[in-house]
């Protein structure tokens, strides 16, 4: 399974913030430092837009959904990964990885409700 989570730096009254930038940047370095020690983890990347560089992108790849979801609930994930998503843009983030040959998920809502 593949996650890309957006983020966007926090600006103050005149525009971007570079401390804030600079923290943002490290909590996702932390943050797939983390991530990347956890079981079931199997790459990940922190960018930054080329043309926006207010948005940066957190993209790890999973084993499958419950070895992330195990990862974000984590002590760790608690304490350090989940603070940084205040910063996130609200959207889904947990994609499955299409191949050649492969059965998708049904498309249907994965709550009881």
């Amino acid at each position: 399974m593949l996650v890309v989570t957006r983020l966007r730096t926090p600006s103050g009254p005149g525009g971007p913030d570079p401390a804030a930038e600079a923290e943002l940047r490290r909590g996702l370095l932390h943050a797939l430092e983390i991530l990347a020690s956890k079981p079931g983890h199997v790459g990940g990347e922190v960018g930054r837009n080329v043309d926006d560089p207010t948005l940066w992108v957190l993209t790890t790849r999973w084993e499958n959904v419950g070895s992330y979801r195990r990862a974000l609930g984590s002590y760790e994930g608690k304490m350090h990964i989940q603070p940084l998503m205040v910063h996130a843009v609200d959207e889904p983030s947990a994609y499955e990885v299409v191949e050649e040959g492969t059965d998708l998920n049904e498309s249907q809502p994965r709550s009881l409700g």
